[in-house]
């Protein structure tokens, strides 16, 4: 058996060393095709045959080779994932020149194909054309509707606020993952809009889709991901895709179970969400006739698909850094609590507060900075030929958006690698706006529910620090709080647990 194993072994170094001999006689044999593309396209590393710059790409975490490969080949530059052409762009004057002053030419979407497998194009994040104007013009239309940007959502927040506390208080300064409590609190914001309630934290239902949702941004981030995004052949035998397709599957079931209990209980002259709404304006078309095909099941089951997924995972996790980096630098969480103390005292937030505190903004504002929580856009794709910065870039190329590269652009960024909420401080401690802050993307594919996610980091971040001292558990000091981020789709902190004390006077 041992000798049966060993030869087996053996067998199959002697086909990859053939396949590796293949690969670079072939290599070497094109070497003159892919050593330069020609013309005024841009330049980037040699390509392998099939395998593109698959081997000199890190698949947990691409983002750190492309920010390396435009300091040696620019902020214009080709790489191949496998056989597919990507164009990166890197740097805030190339991305804000790509994204505003040719918002047309950059503004479609590229669809992985880890996407594509389900969703057919559906959706508001991840269509194009007509349908996607059409669904975003009615996303925006409703969540502005339903709440976004006014009143009724900022109580919605608070609420929520006082939910999540109730939580917390119940750990009575022990330590525990902040994941969960977090997740769950911003998450019901957005089903209030989206479903017209909140859920309770316990409720299974609830649980078990937010619980998903988190668990399939991680894998869409894994190197099985990257793998099956160029050669599906191969990756949907990966276990980790198995499990992506299978939690998607588990939401759609969930939220056809929904869909079904809100439609029994629609009232056309009182929509509830935005769910409600669709489903009215599904109902007048077919009465009315139209050949409006945008308003059907598939679309309703995407869009709010990505809106759950959206509208939990990036605030969420942009708190969850906000209050590890409070651990972390003490001091600043004291200054925080102090200007919080003087200005707002024991009463509740408001997001007119904002103004008169302006280091807490600057704190927030730095959070979404250094946590660089979407390191790189969503895919973009140009929808004509274009020329730009004197390379010609072809209709239907993918586009790679660094946004990383904005947020820690060293010509922008007095310490770009540094926690440092001066940047957004003028010398008068006043708060200032920067043109390179970038988070949300920008142009035509900026994100939908930026006004939503800046009121909530606002409200549950005052609020959380008005009534709570976060710090690290027993035993751990500030320096030992590992920053690296987890890998995933988006950047969150990797497990940890926190304390949150309670302050006196602040019940």
């Amino acid at each position: 058996m041992g000798f049966l194993e060993a030869f087996l072994r053996a067998d199959i170094y002697v086909h990859l060393l053939g396949a590796v001999v293949v690969l670079v006689v072939v290599y070497v044999a094109s070497s003159t095709l892919n050593s330069s593309q020609g013309g005024n396209d841009p330049p980037g590393p040699r390509p392998f045959p099939v395998l593109g710059n698959l081997l000199q790409l890190d698949l947990k975490r691409p983002y750190n080779t492309l920010v390396e490969l435009s300091k040696k080949y620019g902020p214009v530059f080709t790489i191949y994932l496998g056989s597919k052409k990507v164009v990166v762009l890197a740097g805030y004057k190339t991305i804000k020149e790509a994204l505003v002053n040719h918002a047309d030419e950059f503004g479609e979407r590229d669809v992985l194909r880890l996407v594509t497998q389900y969703n057919k194009g559906h959706g508001v994040l991840w269509s194009n054309g007509d349908s996607w104007k059409e669904m975003r013009r009615f996303t925006l239309t409703n969540l502005r509707d339903f709440g976004m940007g006014r009143k009724v959502c900022e109580d919605k927040i608070i609420e929520e606020c006082q939910h999540l506390m109730d939580v917390i208080r119940k750990f009575h300064g022990e330590s525990f993952d902040t994941t969960q409590p977090i997740n769950y609190a911003v998450s019901n914001i957005i089903c209030s809009i989206v479903y017209g309630s909140r859920f309770e934290y316990d409720d299974p239902e609830f649980t078990a889709m937010v619980d998903g949702m988190n668990r399939k941004i991680q894998l869409a981030g894994s190197p099985s991901a990257q793998v099956f995004n160029m050669f599906p052949w191969l990756g949907k035998r990966l276990q980790q895709n198995k499990e992506f397709f299978r939690l998607t599957e588990d939401y759609s079931r969930k939220n056809l179970e929904i869909f079904s209990r809100l439609k029994k209980s629609l009232n056309p002259l009182m929509c509830r969400s935005l769910v409600d709404a669709f489903f009215v304006r599904k109902q007048q078309l077919e009465e009315s006739g139209s050949s409006n095909s945008h308003f059907h099941d598939e679309n309703l089951m995407w869009t709010v698909q990505n809106l759950f997924a959206a509208g939990t995972d990036t605030t969420a996790t942009t708190l969850r850094w906000a209050l590890l980096l409070m651990a972390k630098y003490p001091n600043i969480q004291e200054q925080v609590r102090e200007e919080l103390h003087n200005v707002i005292g024991n009463r509740q937030v408001q997001v007119e507060d904002r103004k008169n505190l302006p280091f807490t903004d600057a704190v927030i504002h730095e959070t979404q900075r250094v946590a660089n929580i979407v390191p790189m856009a969503l895919p973009h794709r140009t929808s004509r030929d274009v020329t730009f910065r004197g390379h010609f870039i072809k209709k239907g190329t993918a586009i790679y958006v660094l946004l990383m590269s904005v947020l820690y652009d060293e010509d922008e960024w007095e310490k770009p690698r540094s926690f440092h909420p001066a940047h957004f401080l003028d010398k008068d401690g006043k708060f200032v706006m920067r043109d390179a802050f970038m988070p949300f993307s920008a142009g035509r594919r900026v994100c939908l529910g930026e006004s939503l996610a800046r009121m909530e980091l606002f409200i549950f971040f005052s609020t959380l620090l008005q009534h709570f001292r976060f710090s690290p558990p027993p035993g751990v000091s500030e320096d030992h709080l590992d920053l690296t981020p987890r890998v995933g789709f988006t950047l969150s902190p990797t497990d940890h647990q926190l304390r949150a004390l309670c302050y006196l006077g602040a019940e």
